[in-house]
């Protein structure tokens, strides 16, 4: 009886697993009552490998290349399983096929917004999305940590897990690049760098290497996106904060005009409001250029109010010809002969 079963018995000759392309990362190679046949071979092709579990325990693991399974090839095996040099004989192992190419085009993204440090704004809310790609580096590590027993292990096992990971280090990344919130957007190769490089470690305790990570992606809150705005256009005009003021009043001005036709003031109101702004974006100039010389060491308050309090006066020529807009204006009854005398005062005054 013993015999018979012998016959029955069914020995594998060559191991062998090819990828069936469904996502699969890890499977283990049917065996039900078979035995591996002393002597036998196996088959591991590129982009794989195969490990040998010897009950629970990891055993010997083979990159690409054939190999004829005997006590030589299986050192970790043989010391499992306590055979002795002259072992010749049929035997059982687990073995588990892995794919080890990259997985490329996974997805990563915030969900809802992440609070990160910023030196500039303190505390942002950053959104942003990209891809990264990924592999099996190191088949024993992630059958320990990862796929273990099971049959089969998928990408769709792990991706939530590893999105999981890209997503709670974007913090440490913004933060190890050292690039201020505004130019993150325009330096996304850095900060995927930096999002790899803190991720990596991670990844490496399930077995598996990050290849590359992209950064396709950075959603500035609204508030900053006007600031953004504001840089670029101080960019436009080489960083001259007198030019620059000169842009926001430019701006400005239309605003102004439907502000003060909005509220129905009268006209002398608005003619002098006018009045008024024109001193302003005077005074405005100069105090631009003369911040933008205290920055740089080039001059002192009080050199800088002086000089403001001198913008504010007019030339005799444009006081003239105000003064004339002005009688026309209260000739056609638009200005009282009160504001008109106002309006004259304060412009003499004004006179170099």
């Amino acid at each position: 009886m013993a015999l018979m079963d012998f016959i029955k018995k069914q020995f594998i000759d060559v191991i062998e697993w090819t990828e069936s392309g469904d996502g699969t990362l890890a499977f283990r190679y049917p065996m039900a009552d078979h035995e591996i046949q002393y002597g036998g071979m196996l088959t591991v092709r590129e982009a794989q490998a195969a490990v040998f579990v010897n009950e629970g325990k990891v055993a010997d693991a083979f990159g690409p290349g054939l190999y004829k399974l005997t006590t030589n090839t299986l050192p970790v095996l043989t010391y499992l399983k306590n055979w002795d040099k002259l072992f010749q004989s049929p035997f059982k192992s687990d073995v588990y096929f892995f794919v080890t190419r990259q997985q490329l085009d996974r997805r990563w993204g915030t969900t809802q917004p992440v609070t990160v440090r910023d030196k500039d704004f303190g505390a942002v809310r950053l959104r942003a999305f990209g891809n990264y790609a990924f592999h099996i580096a190191d088949a024993k590590a992630f059958y320990s940590a990862v796929s273990g027993t099971r049959e089969r292990f998928t990408l769709d096992d792990i991706d939530g897990q590893l999105r999981g990971l890209m997503l709670q280090n974007i913090s440490n990344a913004v933060a190890a690049s050292g690039i201020p919130f505004l130019d993150l957007a325009a330096n996304q190769i850095e900060f995927a760098r930096q999002l790899q490089a803190a991720n990596s470690p991670e990844f490496a305790k399930l077995g598996l290497a990050l290849d590359a990570v992209t950064v396709q992606n950075v959603s500035l809150p609204e508030e900053l996106q006007k600031i953004l705005d504001q840089k670029i256009g101080m960019g436009m005009v080489g960083g001259d904060m007198g030019k620059f003021m000169q842009y926001q009043t430019a701006q400005a001005i239309p605003k102004f005009a439907e502000g003060a036709a909005a509220a129905g003031g009268g006209s002398g109101g608005v003619v002098g409001d006018a009045m008024g702004l024109g001193a302003g974006v005077a005074l405005g100039q100069v105090m631009a250029q003369q911040l933008s010389q205290g920055l740089q060491g080039g001059g002192t308050a009080a050199q800088a109010a002086a000089t403001a309090t001198a913008a504010a006066a007019l030339k005799p020529d444009e006081v003239m010809a105000t003064l004339e807009k002005l009688a026309d204006l209260k000739a056609k009854g638009i200005l009282t002969d009160d504001e008109f005398a106002a309006k004259k005062a304060e412009l003499l005054k004004k006179l170099v």
